[in-house]
């Protein structure tokens, strides 16, 4: 290293799980050279291990490391996810579906769902879900990856993934350790600071070692050992907007066919999520503590279950919402300890994703100039920022009052910049995107007209459209329900391509 050589060559990840060794295998491949990495975890503190469903995204992040999908499946006990079916939120004995992908192909300047809505409410059409490609896939059980060609009604939709986050963090482990990264066992029971700049220098661990560093990736989870522990960072909660507090979750035995699609059903005081993965199926309750009592919640899920159990019933506690900063000083937390978003969208492995993306575009020297670190931080809090909103629009937008927590959330006050998006919709159907939005317009109309939130009139462009659209309506419905008939079961397809070689329980 030279005089001049500003260049950061010490990097220290605290924290394993998820978040630190997707981390540490993002870094190992995109730092070739010059740089140790080390990554500090304890067997004891374990990790939360509920973020088993992902979105789309996640191949990219997977196909940035070089990783073969099929064997990366196998390794984590992996199914295949075309969306997330949504039971009981609009309103009891409602349920919709919200694909990965598009509903039909655009033939209009006017968005297609205005010729469903015309169509619908002449009583000529079906429900949205019907013109959706992952949602006749999904429904019949069935599964391939889409097709290359556009013509063909099989490229309109898109997949991610449920898989065991324990075997993930496993698997990326292997693939860090390969290429350099140091792993250290135990806890760290000290951070020091230096005097003058603030910046966190070491961390000193139970056992007497200190492990020096330059820069540093908190991935602690729900403590914050760096970004809160020693920084003060601070973090706005959003409890009025999201105010389920607790999960109980609990695996049981996998069914003989599992269905490529999450499931997520209202219940009184919360939410009952299931993925099927090959091994087993997990689950989990996501509630209002104000709401129902912790053994009530598990009661309630132990009796909601389609298999016998595995495990005992495992809770959880959190607080929704982001730290001030993401990056201070010369720490940047990534995973839970940069904030926590519940999981009914499955977001959670997502902003781990984003925080590893947003730490190369924005990669610092040994300077930390202040207005890198201010871009991150706008940018990063943006995008959680737009994901929460999306997350509220479920609870919000509900007809329930069969229980308080329903009651409250549908008079609740929100965030002006969802409240705007739920009138454009309302008002002319309009689909509102602003900076940067993870989630685009077709999950929008997916969760507004999946909600009930009926546009009032069409767009003012459809005064002056004469199609009949209910035709083709239907034959867009025929033609994906004959495409989906076409594909092997998702169970076929993972015996053919990815079946796990082992029971990791039965290790």
């Amino acid at each position: 290293m030279t005089a001049t050589d500003r260049s950061i060559r010490k990097i220290v990840i605290v924290g394993g799980g998820s978040a630190g060794w997707m981390t540490a295998a993002a870094l190992s491949n995109a730092l070739q050279t010059g740089c140790h990495i080390t990554l500090i975890e304890s067997e004891e503190i374990g990790t939360v291990g509920v973020g088993e469903a992902t979105i789309p995204a996640i191949k990219m992040f997977n196909q940035t490391l070089g990783l073969d999908e099929n064997a990366f499946l196998k390794r984590t006990q992996g199914t295949f996810k075309l969306g997330i079916q949504f039971v009981d939120w609009g309103r009891r004995g409602h349920s919709y579906f919200h694909p990965f992908g598009t509903y039909g192909r655009p033939f209009d300047t006017v968005n297609a769902h205005h010729f469903w809505q015309r169509a619908f409410e002449a009583g000529r059409a079906s429900s949205l879900d019907d013109y959706c490609m992952a949602w006749a896939a999904a429904s019949r059980g069935r599964f391939a990856p889409p097709s290359t060609d556009q013509r063909n009604v099989l490229s309109t939709y898109d997949y991610a993934y449920h898989f065991d986050a324990g075997l993930y963090a496993r698997f990326l482990r292997e693939y860090a350790e390969a290429r350099g990264v140091q792993r250290m066992e135990g806890k760290v029971s000290d951070v020091a600071m230096d005097a003058m700049s603030g910046h966190v220098t070491s961390v000193q661990m139970e056992d007497g070692r200190c492990i020096e560093g330059e820069l540093f990736i908190d991935c602690s989870g729900f403590r914050g050992l760096l970004i809160e522990g020693a920084l003060k960072t601070g973090y706005c909660e959003w409890t009025d907007w999201l105010p389920c507090n607790r999960a109980v979750a609990v695996p049981c035995a996998a069914t003989p066919e599992p269905i490529p699609y999450t499931r997520a059903t209202a219940r009184d005081a919360g939410w009952q999520w299931r993925i099927p993965l090959q091994h087993r199926t997990g689950n989990g309750y996501v509630y209002a503590a104000d709401h129902i009592s912790d053994e009530a919640a598990a009661d309630e899920l132990m009796a909601n279950l389609d298999a016998p159990t595995l495990a005992a019933p495992r809770y959880l506690r959190f607080v929704t919402g982001r730290r001030r900063l993401f990056w201070n000083r010369n720490v940047i937390a990534i995973g839970l300890s940069s904030g926590f978003i519940e999981p009914l969208e499955s977001t959670s492995l997502h902003l781990i994703q984003a925080g590893i993306a947003k730490l190369l575009a924005f990669f610092p020297d040994l300077g930390f100039d202040p207005m890198t670190r201010d871009e991150y931080n706008r940018v990063a809090t943006n995008e959680i920022e737009r994901i929460r909103d999306f997350i509220i629009l479920h609870y919000r937008l509900t007809q329930r009052t069969d229980s308080a927590l329903w009651r409250y959330c549908a008079a609740m006050g929100i965030p002006d910049t969802l409240a705007e998006k739920i009138e454009h919709f309302r008002q002319h159907g309009r689909l509102i995107q602003r900076d940067f939005e993870l989630f685009g317009p077709a999950s929008w109309l997916a969760v507004q007209i999946g909600q009930l939130n009926t546009p009032q009139k069409t767009d003012p462009l459809m005064a002056y459209r004469t199609l009949d659209a209910a035709p083709w309506l239907d034959k867009l419905r025929e033609a994906m329900a004959a495409a989906a008939a076409g594909l092997p079961t998702h169970g076929a397809y993972i015996d053919r391509y990815c079946k796990a070689e082992q029971d990791p329980l039965s290790c």
